[in-house]
């Protein structure tokens, strides 16, 4: 495994993480609680030390199965937990966006309590809130920072002027966005910005909800709160194309480097400056190919034979931006 230092703090964590979106059984279909937590040691045992979750994945369930998982897991390296505060949910499962210092003050309670730990490593604002100023977000985040309850501040979903305005009042250690390699949006602004600032990129999303691993066809059907049937990148005509890039792409990775279209787009994105890619699994098996993303890099050609893929079957890309909880509500009590 690579390793890498968050930058102005004593953290090396690995540059692959596990992500828990999937294990707690929201907007993916379930996930049975002992293969998840199999899962967890799966990855930790392949040098992951690093999982990144978050309250509103499973409404807690996704925080308790990771606290679970690293209690039973043991060993003598250091695990870190990388969790999320700013968004809230109603009594019938409504997300709104919520950075209060009075919500931010009790999810961090709520979300050591449900990982059994004293003090969460990373603390990322999940969604910027555009109900309330920034600035009241980051100051509370600020108290949290000097009082040792955490030991990385990070921002999701931001754009940089909001990055920026949380800067005046609170350090940012690590910026988590959407990216892989059909979508690109922030090459043009955040990953810039984060790149002159000296904040670390923790990226999610690497396999593009499926489309990049290898195993999706045309035939697929999503169930239930499944988050596909909301992406517009799954509906006709646009997903056949999809298929048609990845299908391109996975041809590239077997010649090229005789690795699978998954540990392809995973090494793409580490190619691309990105401290560390999250990468979210459901069960054990799905981290076997932790191995097949490390120990290579990627040529020229090959970077620009992936453009060329996408300019040839994706007239015009769709971002992750369906993916955004409601804004202008009011938060639940």
């Amino acid at each position: 495994m690579d390793y890498f230092r968050i930058p102005d703090t004593d953290l090396e964590v690995s540059r692959i993480a596990l992500g828990s979106w999937a294990i707690g059984g929201w907007m993916w279909g379930g996930t049975e609680r002992k293969r998840s937590i199999e899962t967890v040691h799966a990855a930790l045992e392949r040098g992951v030390n690093l999982v990144d979750t978050a309250p509103v994945y499973g409404f807690g369930k996704s925080e308790e199965i990771v606290g679970e998982a690293l209690r039973e897991y043991g060993g003598d390296r250091p695990i870190h937990v990388s969790t999320k505060v700013g968004l809230d949910w109603t009594d019938d499962e409504q997300i709104v966006r919520n950075g209060s210092r009075d919500r931010i003050r009790y999810e961090i309670d709520a979300s050591l309590k449900r990982l059994g730990r004293d003090v969460i490593d990373i603390y990322f604002v999940h969604w910027p809130d555009s109900g309330r100023p920034i600035a009241d977000t980051a100051r509370a985040m600020r108290e949290l920072l000097d009082e040792g309850r955490i030991r990385a501040v990070g921002v999701s979903n931001f754009t940089p002027d909001q990055i920026a305005a949380f800067l005046d009042e609170c350090p940012v250690h690590l910026c988590q966005p959407p990216y892989n390699i059909l979508e690109r949006d922030i090459e043009t602004h955040v990953k810039p910005f984060c790149e002159r600032r000296n904040i670390a990129l923790m990226t999610y999303g690497a396999l593009c909800r499926g489309l990049l691993s290898g195993k999706m066809s045309k035939d697929r059907e999503f169930e239930g709160d499944d988050l596909r049937n909301q992406d517009p990148k799954f509906a006709a005509p646009r997903f056949e194309h999809y298929l048609a890039a990845a299908a391109d792409l996975e041809s590239l990775a077997k010649q090229k480097y005789d690795r699978s279209l998954l540990a392809f787009s995973l090494r793409w994105i580490l190619e691309q400056g990105v401290a560390i890619a999250i990468w979210g699994g459901r069960k054990p098996s799905q981290m076997e190919p932790i191995d097949e993303i490390l120990g290579w890099s990627m040529d020229l050609a090959t970077l620009s034979a992936v453009d060329s893929i996408l300019a040839e079957h994706i007239e015009q890309s769709v971002g992750p931006e369906f993916m955004a909880p409601p804004t202008g509500m009011e938060p639940a009590e």
